[in-house]
């Protein structure tokens, strides 16, 4: 499974628990995890103009921790690829591009339409709603990815959650196939 590469799209960064959570499943070594600079400066700059209360370099700090906790993740090279590409959105070329580029298997992304399997296919490459893409994980491997997701829960501090607590924050987050297999192992 370890040569199984997920591109991951700034949609499922942007929201913390969801980052965190894939962050956690990334280095456990069940796949290799991928983004792009492009991808940082999405969801970077997407969450600051929701949350007046996070600045530039908070973000930039969980930016680079990224970066370097998950081995050869950050993909570059790509651009020359970008006006050859065709999507729906043509602002989502260079997710194509860098997952290409990074010889990903599949692009982790909750918005699905933007990346067709007629355009994405020809490349190898597949989209995944991150519930999906856990939900493979729960399939092959249900210790490993249970101990990663109980292990970011035990991580927060502030505030501290309860499973409980912990399993609707996910389900806040459109994991809902991913929760109902969580809730059978850790309650």
């Amino acid at each position: 499974m370890a040569g199984f590469t997920a591109f991951y799209d700034a949609n499922v960064l942007y929201p913390a628990e969801l980052r965190n959570l894939l962050m956690h499943l990334a280095l456990i070594g069940l796949f290799r995890a991928k983004w792009s600079a492009d991808v940082h400066e999405e969801w970077i700059s997407s969450l600051l103009k929701k949350r007046p209360d996070l600045t530039r370099d908070k973000l930039e700090r969980t930016r680079i921790l990224m970066d370097q906790h998950a081995v050869d993740a950050l993909v570059t090279g790509y651009e020359d690829l970008i006006p050859g590409l065709q999507l729906p959105d043509p602002d989502d070329r260079h997710v194509l591009a860098a997952a290409i580029r990074g010889h990903a298997d599949v692009i982790v992304t909750i918005n699905l339409r933007d990346f067709p399997s007629d355009t994405i296919g020809p490349f190898g490459i597949e989209a995944q709603h991150p519930d999906e893409f856990i939900l493979h994980l729960l399939d092959l491997a249900p210790g490993a990815v249970v101990a990663a997701a109980e292990n970011y829960r035990q991580s927060l501090k502030n505030p501290p959650k309860t499973v409980s607590e912990y399993l609707e924050t996910l389900e806040r987050q459109g994991l809902t196939q991913t929760v109902s297999v969580l809730r059978e192992y850790m309650f």
